[in-house]
């Protein structure tokens, strides 16, 4: 039987399930990441929603409203944060502390047909699930619009995303959380305490030098014109990296095809995001596209500092 409907469509995913199978062997892997799944599964049902199919180490689901698939979504990062606690348990996997997860949501007409689900909403939801950084939960706007004013307070727009495959950019929201202001910050190169506020970032990449106040978050670095920060490079994806600034400190998120790369002060270590975020604290280079290693790559400069010692924001100080 075909059925047409208007319906908020959930996909979710597992990061770092793949390198299960390597690490703990195939039959520990596919228990942990089965057990997983099936958690979250759990969370669409509990909302009452309906899950269309697994997809190995992930789901897709439909709900008739997008409040209730909000909420699936948050008490699916709920339960993974759980679960992970658990592998952190003596005698639990190892294989549970690697895992993240990523969750997408559209909005729109679909077809339901022969158990399956089709339709432009599947597609964008599909794609939104790309640009999704570790433990993220994006939406779009249509989504963002049929919530109440209480779950909407906790998205922060990301601006307009160019999704493969499709013509017209999509306004997506990121649902956040805030950190605690006593939070410690852990990241490849130590703990960094959350710095006090009014901060700011510079970027400087050519004759492009901005600085960004952390009220002005989030910024997208990408080749788009759209993007706030333009860099105009062929291995520069259109939206590349997304800078946000969260619980008092600035991250950094993935969001490309050929990875970003991060290497602080004069530290000859570069770190590898694909697909990951990281924390910015000091000053140092991003390679979009390529490593800072690479002198062809584009490389932008990036500073911590504090607004009061910087120009307005989005002025560009080399143009004037």
């Amino acid at each position: 039987m075909t059925r047409i409907a208007e319906r908020t469509v959930l996909f979710a995913d597992l990061r770092g399930s793949t390198s299960l199978y390597e690490r703990l062997g195939n039959a520990e892997a596919t228990s942990v990441v089965t057990h997983t799944v099936g958690e979250l599964a759990k969370c669409v049902q509990t909302c009452g929603g309906q899950v269309v199919k697994t997809l190995g180490d992930g789901l897709m689901a439909v709900f008739e409203a997008s409040a209730p698939a909000a909420q699936a979504a948050g008490q699916m990062q709920d339960s993974l944060e759980h679960l992970v606690d658990r592998g952190n348990a003596h005698g639990a996997s190892a294989g549970l502390r690697a895992l993240k997860l990523q969750v997408a949501l559209a909005r729109g007409e679909i077809v339901e047909m022969g158990g399956d689900c089709f339709g432009d909403a599947v597609n964008v939801a599909a794609r939104l699930l790309d640009h999704a950084g570790d433990n993220e939960t994006l939406v779009t706007d249509e989504v963002f619009g049929g919530l109440p004013r209480e779950q909407q307070q906790r998205f922060r727009s990301l601006d307009w995303m160019h999704l493969r495959g499709r013509a017209e950019p999509v306004h997506v929201h990121l649902l956040g959380g805030k950190r605690a202001p006593s939070d410690v910050v852990v990241t490849a190169f130590g703990a960094v305490a959350p710095a006090a506020e009014p901060d700011g970032i510079r970027l400087v990449w050519q004759r492009l030098n901005r600085v960004y106040p952390s009220l002005r978050m989030p910024v997208v670095l990408g080749r788009s014109p759209q993007s706030a920060y333009c860099v105009d490079d062929s291995r520069v994806s259109r939206q590349h990296a997304r800078l946000q600034w969260q619980g008092g400190v600035f991250s950094l998120a993935d969001l490309s095809y050929n990875g970003t790369y991060v290497r602080f002060g004069d530290s000859d270590e570069v770190m590898s995001l694909r697909r990951g975020t990281c924390t910015l604290h000091g000053s140092g280079v991003i390679g979009l596209g390529g490593s800072p290693a690479d002198p062809t790559s584009a490389i932008v400069q990036f500073e911590i500092l504090h607004l009061a010692d910087t120009q307005p924001f989005d002025v560009d100080l080399h143009d004037s």
